[in-house]
């Protein structure tokens, strides 16, 4: 017990400490935030809307980030991962599965008010229904197939968390991490700038305000860019010559969308501002 109870290899007690507290402090605002922007869903009649259930989706997806980032920090604290094996898997399916859920949702959103302030036709019930059902079902899928073969789960470098193995460098795991990315990173990435884009020209020519076209696609590169950038590296080179610490900063810096997209998408705002 001892042993699994010591320091992880690069890590300080300070250093340790202060990763397990960022964490605990981005899950707890992270929950809040995405908390209240579901109960205000469910309340507030005037948020039940086609559109508003994509917000709704995208909220769900980053509580699950937080409620992820939570485990991380309780083991963090507690200096070693006390869930075993089986715990790992899940852990890094779930944390999978919600980070993909929140990126293509994010793409929805965008899709979705591209399509209600740029087409003739209003974004309905089932064609909102369809979207958010196919972010989940895509999710999901593409989180199980490391559980099934195709890439893997292990521990982050400070051993109290889980998620994809980028480490190993096989052919296995590289041909996952690169088309995982094309399909979960890139392209929503696209779509979001694009979708933004078409709709502030299509505004810009009815008076309508402008719409802030820039920061919902910056907030996917710079909070999930790092993790594409690790990964990318690793893939090319020996991850042994990223220091252990400065692998574990992408994961901090992702735990912070859950924040950032409840501040963004707020509930009762139709569009970004500027």
């Amino acid at each position: 017990m001892a042993k699994s109870r010591s320091l992880p290899t690069g890590f300080g007690e300070l250093e340790v400490l202060a990763v397990g507290i960022v964490l605990l402090v981005e899950a707890l605002i992270g929950l809040s935030l995405n908390g209240w922007s579901i109960l205000s869903f469910c309340k507030n009649p005037e948020l039940q809307t086609p559109g508003h259930l994509l917000v709704l989706s995208l909220a769900l997806a980053d509580s699950g980030i937080s409620l992820n980032a939570l485990v991380a920090a309780t083991s963090s604290l507690l200096r070693h991962w006390p869930y075993g094996p089986d715990g790992c898997q899940a852990h890094g399916f779930q944390g999978f599965a919600t980070a993909l859920a929140s990126i293509c949702g994010s793409a929805a959103i965008a899709w979705g008010r591209y399509y209600d302030h740029c087409t003739r036709s209003r974004l309905a019930w089932n064609m909102a229904v369809t979207l958010v059902l196919f972010v989940w079902l895509s999710s999901a899928f593409w989180a199980a197939l490391p559980l099934l073969g195709w890439g893997h789960y292990d521990y982050e470098p400070l051993g109290t968390c889980c998620t994809l193995d980028y480490s190993r460098g096989d052919r296995n795991c590289t041909s996952f991490l690169f088309t995982m990315a094309f399909f979960n990173f890139i392209l929503p990435l696209f779509i979001t700038h694009t979708s933004y884009r078409l709709m502030e020209q299509k505004l810009r020519k009815t008076g309508h305000p402008q719409v802030n076209t820039t920061l919902p696609a910056r907030t996917l590169l710079l909070c999930w860019g790092p993790y594409a950038l690790l990964y990318l590296y690793t893939a090319i080179m020996d991850v042994t010559s990223i220091s252990p610490k400065l692998q574990m900063v992408p994961a901090l810096i992702a735990k912070m969308v859950p924040t950032i997209n409840a501040v963004n998408y707020a509930p009762g705002s139709e569009m970004v501002h500027r």
